[in-house]
């Protein structure tokens, strides 16, 4: 007898490759509901349609059917998309359940003609599919229903389904989660909404960093007086908010704030020729400030001008500027409060006196970041699922951006685990033209997610140990 084969290892290599025989058995499958979803507009921003938005929702109301899901209910909060919630109970008393959370909406295309083909005509490409939101997020809203059609509908885990129709623009349901925790009870996360750092790479998400925005304005003249009798000892209001500007980072390009955390970073990261190509830098341009990339990225903070109001050149006067403004937007560690960094930021600047005039510094809205728990049951689980799936060592990862959901989520659930990953990954153009989702990425993805539910099921002991 082949002992081997008989094991438990032989028993878990056999489920293992029946798990991975089904996946590949769905993806034909898979991908034609994806390109159906993927051809709908469902953009939840102001002035565009509605309707979109909800024939996507009735859309994947009839997948999750399809797929085993007969507790199929909808969340309605003021001035927001429905949100679709579902669930399929635990198998047994001591089964953990698992929420899976995805959206359906999806980023207003931009420039049509900057896209290879038309962005809601799905469209294949070698080794991939093209169109807008099937990256962010209707394939990683696939990888769920995929992964319940792989257990014909009956998972080995309890699952709880959160499908968002508002993530991009935002709504209400960003903090909603706090006030009704009963909705979204679970053991364990999967925010569908992330991906790969590079495609291949299995990559776990751990930490989002947190947004708040600032104003900073100067006024030093009732009206712009001419250049020729005035300028020189009269107050250039632009010139004012640009020695300002120029206070917040050093010689080097770091943020020079007293008061914004910044730390190492020990996860994986991009190099800097892929950051250059993927952010279009060129190589004749050096990149801004000192240390790795994900600590400029992800573990440390970022200022940037993303708005400036001041005379524009093509109707610039010989004349001083009376007034001017700028808008900051301001990223800060995971753990750091955006409150306290937000007031550091704003304390910086009302310090200031550039020529000896003050500056009107009026904070703006500010978003926690998250860094999570990475030593619990699901994420062992995760772990062995992502290397299964991707047949290489998973890495940790982290965001720039926030999900504003995820802090919610946390607030709601406070001892379940959240893992991020997903189908998109760093080249996959969210937001952009061409957007796109490699299958193999897809592939790993699912099951990924698939051998996860399994995994996690075969570690989980009630009260949370494993």
């Amino acid at each position: 007898m082949n002992q081997e084969a008989h094991g438990p290892g032989g028993h878990a290599r056999k489920a293992a490759a029946a798990l991975e025989t089904t996946v590949d058995a769905l993806m034909d499958g898979v991908c034609a509901d994806l390109k159906r979803l993927a051809a709908i507009p469902s953009i939840a921003f102001p002035g565009f349609s509605p309707e979109p938005v909800l024939q996507a929702r009735d859309l994947l109301v009839a997948l999750l059917r399809d797929a085993g899901v007969a507790d199929i209910g909808e969340l309605n909060l003021p001035g927001t998309a429905p949100v679709i919630t579902a669930g399929i109970p635990p198998p047994t008393p001591d089964a953990p359940t698992v929420l899976l959370y995805g959206h359906y909406d999806v980023q207003p295309p931009g420039d049509e003609r900057h896209w290879t083909s038309p962005p809601f005509e799905p469209t294949d490409f070698e080794g991939g599919i093209r169109a807008r939101g099937i990256a962010d997020d209707k394939a990683n809203l696939m990888v769920h229903i995929g992964t319940l059609r792989a257990y014909g509908g009956r998972p080995p885990v309890g699952i709880n389904i959160i499908f968002e129709g508002q993530e991009e623009y935002g709504s209400a349901f960003d903090h909603y989660p706090p006030t009704d925790p009963d909705l979204f009870a679970c053991d364990a996360m999967v925010i569908a909404d992330t991906g790969n750092i590079r495609p291949g790479t299995p990559t776990l998400t751990t930490a989002l960093r947190g947004a708040a925005e600032l104003l900073v304005e100067v006024r030093t003249l009732p009206a712009a007086v001419h250049s020729g009798q005035y300028g020189g000892p009269a107050p250039d209001a632009l010139l004012v908010l640009l020695k300002a500007l120029g206070t917040l980072h050093d010689v080097h390009g770091d943020v020079a704030v007293e008061g914004l955390r910044r730390e190492p970073w020990t996860g994986a990261t991009l190099t800097d020729d892929e950051f250059r190509e993927l952010a279009g830098v060129p190589h004749a341009t050096p990149l801004i400030g000192t240390g790795s990339l994900g600590e400029r990225l992800w573990s440390g903070p970022a200022i940037t001008v993303i708005g400036l109001d001041a005379p524009p050149v093509a109707d610039a006067a010989s004349a001083v500027v009376p007034y001017a403004r700028a808008k900051l937007n301001l990223r800060v560690h995971p753990r750091q409060d955006p409150k306290e960094a937000l007031d550091a930021l704003a304390g910086h600047l009302r310090r200031l006196r550039p020529f000896g005039i003050p500056l009107t510094v009026t904070p703006g809205e500010a978003g926690p970041g998250y860094e999570a728990a990475t030593t619990g049951p699901a994420y062992r689980a995760a772990r062995t699922a992502l290397r299964r799936a991707w047949g290489a060592d998973p890495v940790h990862s982290a965001s720039g951006g926030s999900i504003p959901l995820v802090n919610g989520l946390a607030a709601a659930v406070p001892d379940a685990e959240i893992l991020l990953f997903g189908a998109e990954d760093n080249r996959c153009n969210l937001h952009g033209p061409d957007e796109r989702v490699l299958l193999s990425e897809l592939r790993g993805a699912l099951l990924a997610e698939a051998a996860f539910l399994a995994e996690y099921a075969a570690a989980y002991r009630p009260g949370g140990a494993a």
